[in-house]
C-alpha cells in the first residue's frame, strides 16, 4: 500500500481551514474556482462520452477534441497539437481511440483503454500526462485524477509517499498508485478539501510550504478577500 506522511497532511488541512473555514465552499475559494469549471466541465464530458456515446465515432472523437480544447488544466501548447491529431486520424485509428477512451470510461478493464490510448498518443509524440488523464478527471472527477507532472512530483516529494515515481512517460502502474493515494489521503481531511479529486490536489499543492506564500498571495492579488 502506498504510504504517505499524515502529519503533514493533518498539519496542511488545519493551515488551509484557518485561512478558509469551508474549504473549497469559502467565498474565497469559490471565486477562484470560477477560473476552472469543474461542475461545467464535468457536465460536458458527461453529456459526450457517456456509454452509448461511442457509437457515434466521429462524434465521440471530435468532442474529445473539443473537451481537451476548453479544458483551463491542459497546456495552451498541447490543446492544438491534439486538436489536429484527431483531425488526421484515419478512420479506423478514430475507432480504435474511440473504443480506448470508452474501455478506459466504462470497461471492465481500464488499464487496457488507459494503455491502447498512450500507445496511440505516442506515434506523434503526444502521450502526454495531461492529454491521457483530463478526460476521465472531468467524467469521474471524485474518482479518477489529473496528473499533472509539477503538481505530482511536489506531492510525492513533499508529503513523503513511498512506493510511488514519477516518470513522464504515462503508464498504468503510475496512475492507478497516485490515483489510489489522492483518494485515500482525501479520507484523512475534512470532506469540504474535496469537492473533486483536482480540487483536493490543488488544496496539497497550496499548503506547501515552499509554495503556499506565494499561492496565497496570488489568489489575494486577485481581488479576492
Amino acid at each position: 500500500m502506498i504510504q504517505f506522511n499524515s502529519h503533514k497532511l493533518k498539519k496542511a488541512e488545519a493551515d488551509f481551514m484557518s485561512r478558509y473555514p469551508d474549504g473549497f465552499a469559502d467565498p474565497e475559494m469559490v471565486k477562484i474556482g470560477k477560473r476552472h469549471p469543474m461542475e461545467k466541465m464535468t457536465a460536458l464530458a458527461r453529456e459526450c462520452f457517456s456509454a452509448k456515446a461511442s457509437k457515434d465515432i466521429q462524434q465521440y472523437a471530435d468532442d474529445m477534441a473539443k473537451v481537451v480544447g476548453r479544458s483551463s488544466m491542459v497546456s495552451m501548447f498541447e490543446k492544438p497539437k491534439f486538436r489536429d491529431f484527431v483531425k488526421r486520424l484515419a478512420p479506423g485509428e478514430q475507432s480504435f481511440m474511440v473504443q480506448a477512451m470508452h474501455d478506459f470510461l466504462h470497461g471492465s478493464n481500464q488499464q487496457a483503454g488507459f494503455e491502447a490510448l498512450v500507445e496511440l498518443l505516442k506515434t506523434e509524440k503526444l502521450a502526454k500526462w495531461s492529454l491521457v488523464s483530463i478526460i476521465p478527471a472531468y467524467y469521474s472527477p471524485t474518482d479518477e485524477v489529473f496528473v499533472k507532472p509539477t503538481t505530482a512530483k511536489n506531492i510525492i516529494e513533499y508529503f513523503e509517499v513511498s512506493g510511488l515515481v514519477y516518470k513522464p512517460a504515462p503508464t498504468w502502474s503510475f496512475y492507478s498508485a497516485y490515483r489510489d493515494l489522492i483518494n485515500n489521503a482525501k479520507t484523512k481531511v475534512d470532506s469540504s478539501l474535496s469537492p473533486s479529486n483536482a480540487a483536493f490536489s490543488g488544496f496539497l499543492m497550496m499548503t506547501m510550504p515552499s509554495l503556499k506564500d506565494g499561492c496565497y498571495s496570488y489568489i489575494h492579488k486577485q481581488g479576492v478577500r
